[in-house]
C-alpha cells in the first residue's frame, strides 16, 4: 500500500478544539504555577541558566589567512602563563588561564573537593575554598588556593587565611545577583555544621550583604585589614555578580583590590531560586567588555586583573572571553561535569533516585546527587572515585587550554593573552552590541556610530 493510500486517523476531539500554542503560558509554565500554588513558595534548584541569551556561540573568530601570519601549532609556542594580582608581593601565577572557582564543602562532597584540588594542581592552576571555610586536605592538595571571605563569615578563620595564596571577597554571583547563598538542611551534616558554627540539618542562608561594610569606603578599609593580616603577600580579589557592571567595577577599583572577578548571568549555583537564576544579571560578553572598560578608564590595566566566570564550556569560550578583555577564567559548572555531574554511570539510577534522566538533573540542592558530587550522603559519595575524578579534571583543564591555544595560533598570537576584540566578529546584532565587535562580513558595530572611522 502506498503512503497516499494509508487510512486517515480520526482527529481527537482535543485537536479540533486547539487553536494554537501560547508562548507565554506553555505547559511548563502552567506546571510551574500549579506546583507553586501547592507549595506556597518559590522553587529551588541547582544548575545554570535555562533560557537562551546572547552567548559565546554568537561570536566567531577571524583567523589569519593572507592578512595575518598564523602560528604553526606543532613547532611554535603559544604561551599560556596567567598572572592574577601582579601588584601583590606574591602574585598568583598560573600555568594556564583557567582555574576552579569557589564551590563550598557542603555544596560539594569531600571527594569532589579533593579531586578538584588534585586535578587543578596537576594542570598547574588554582582552586578556591568557596564559602564555609577550609578543609585541610583541599589546602594540602592545592598548589595554588584562594580563600573566600563571605557575607556570613561561615567558617572564616584568620589562621586559615594566612595559609592562602589569594583571598577572595564574595560580594555577589551571577546566577542570583543581590541574593545570598543557600545550603539546604539535608546537606548540613554534623561536620559541615561544625565548620560553619551552625546547627546541623537546618537550611543555611547567607546574608545578601556583608556586615563589615555598607559601601566602597568601608570595603577599602576591609581590604586594608586583610592586607595587613597577610603581610601584603597575597592578591585580594573582589567577586561581583554582573549587574551595573561599569559603575560597579569603577567603584571596586576605587577600593584598590588586586583583582576583580565578574560572574555573568550564565553562572551556575548549587542551590538558588529558579527565577533568580533566570532573571538576574547580564550576559558574560557584555559584562567583560564593561568591566574591561571601567578598569582601563581608571588607568589600572596591568595593575588590577580581570577574572571572568559564567557559562564557559570549552576552549573557544575561554579564548573569546580573553579576547574581550578577561585576564583569567574561573569555571565551576563545567568542571563539575568533568567530575561526572549528569553522567549516566552504572552505579546510578537517575529515574528512581531523583525522577529525572541523566542530562536533566538539577537537584544539586537536595543532597541526592546520583554521582556523589553534590552530596554529603556517605553511600552516594562512594560513587565518586577521587583518583579517577582528579584525572578527569586535569584532562578537562588541559583540553580547555590546548583548544584556546588553537584559536590563538590561528589568529597569529604567540601568547594566549594577546587575543583582542579585533580577532572576533558577531553573528547577531545583540552580540555585536554587547561585545562591541563588528557584525560578521561588515564594518558595522551595533550601537557604535561610525566606529571604524573614529
Amino acid at each position: 500500500m502506498a503512503d497516499g493510500d494509508l487510512p486517515k486517523k480520526k482527529p481527537l476531539a482535543r485537536d479540533t478544539n486547539r487553536i494554537g500554542d501560547s508562548f507565554i503560558f506553555p505547559p511548563a509554565v502552567m506546571d510551574d504555577i500549579h506546583i507553586k500554588s501547592e507549595l506556597g513558595r518559590y522553587r529551588m534548584r541547582g544548575f545554570s541558566l535555562f533560557k537562551k541569551i546572547p552567548h559565546w556561540d554568537d561570536l566567531t573568530f577571524l583567523p589569519g589567512t593572507l592578512t595575518r601570519f598564523v602560528i604553526e601549532g606543532y613547532r611554535e609556542k603559544c604561551e599560556t602563563q596567567t598572572v592574577i594580582g601582579p601588584r601583590a608581593k606574591n602574585p598568583l601565577v598560573l600555568d594556564i588561564p583557567v582555574y576552579v572557582t569557589g564551590m563550598s564543602f557542603g555544596a560539594l562532597s569531600y571527594e569532589a573537593k579533593t579531586a578538584l584540588a588534585r586535578g587543578a594542581t596537576m594542570a598547574g592552576t588554582a582552586t578556591c575554598s568557596g564559602e564555609g571555610g577550609m578543609i585541610p586536605d583541599e589546602r594540602r592538595y592545592s598548589s595554588k588556593w584562594f580563600y573566600q571571605c563571605i557575607q556570613s563569615r561561615y567558617g572564616f578563620n584568620p589562621n586559615h587565611l594566612v595559609l592562602a595564596d589569594g583571598c577572595e571577597f564574595f560580594i555577589g554571583q551571577g546566577c542570583k545577583v543581590g541574593l545570598g547563598g543557600h545550603l539546604m538542611g539535608q546537606k548540613v551534616t554534623d561536620q559541615v555544621a561544625e565548620m560553619r558554627s551552625l546547627p546541623a540539618g537546618i537550611d543555611q542562608r547567607s546574608p545578601a550583604r556583608h556586615p563589615d561594610w555598607l559601601g566602597p569606603d568601608d570595603l577599602a578599609l576591609k581590604i586594608q585589614e586583610i592586607r595587613e593580616a597577610t603581610d601584603w603577600q597575597i592578591p585580594i580579589q573582589l567577586k561581583l555578580g554582573a549587574s551595573r557592571v561599569y559603575d560597579d567595577v569603577r567603584m571596586a577599583v576605587k577600593c584598590d583590590p588586586d583583582s576583580i572577578y565578574i560572574d555573568g548571568m550564565e553562572g551556575g549555583t548549587g542551590a538558588g531560586p529558579h527565577l533568580a537564576t533566570e532573571d538576574t544579571g547580564v550576559p558574560g560578553m557584555a559584562a567583560i567588555r564593561q568591566a574591561r572598560k571601567a578598569i582601563d578608564d581608571l588607568g589600572k590595566r596591568g595593575e588590577i586583573s580581570l577574572v571572568y566566570a559564567g557559562g564557559i564550556r570549552n576552549g573557544a569560550d575561554v579564548a573569546k572571553a580573553i579576547a574581550l578583555g578577561a585576564d583569567a577564567i574561573a569555571i565551576g559548572h563545567s568542571v563539575m561535569m568533568a567530575l561526572n555531574c549528569n553522567k549516566d554511570i552504572p552505579e546510578a539510577n537517575y529515574q528512581e533516585e531523583i525522577l529525572a534522566e541523566p542530562g536533566y538533573c538539577y537537584h544539586c540542592h537536595t543532597g541526592r546527587c546520583p554521582v556523589g558530587v553534590a552530596t554529603q550522603d556517605p553511600e552516594l559519595r562512594k560513587r565518586l572515585d577521587p583518583d579517577a575524578a582528579a584525572e578527569r579534571v586535569y584532562n578537562f583543564l588541559h583540553t580547555l587550554t590546548i583548544e584556546a591555544q588553537l584559536f590563538a595560533r590561528a589568529c597569529g598570537k604567540t601568547y594566549l593573552h594577546s587575543l583582542e576584540p579585533e580577532d572576533l566578529a558577531a553573528l547577531t546584532m545583540e552580540a555585536s552590541a554587547m561585545a562591541g565587535v563588528p557584525l560578521a562580513g561588515t564594518n558595522h558595530t551595533v550601537g557604535v556610530e561610525d566606529y571604524h572611522h573614529l
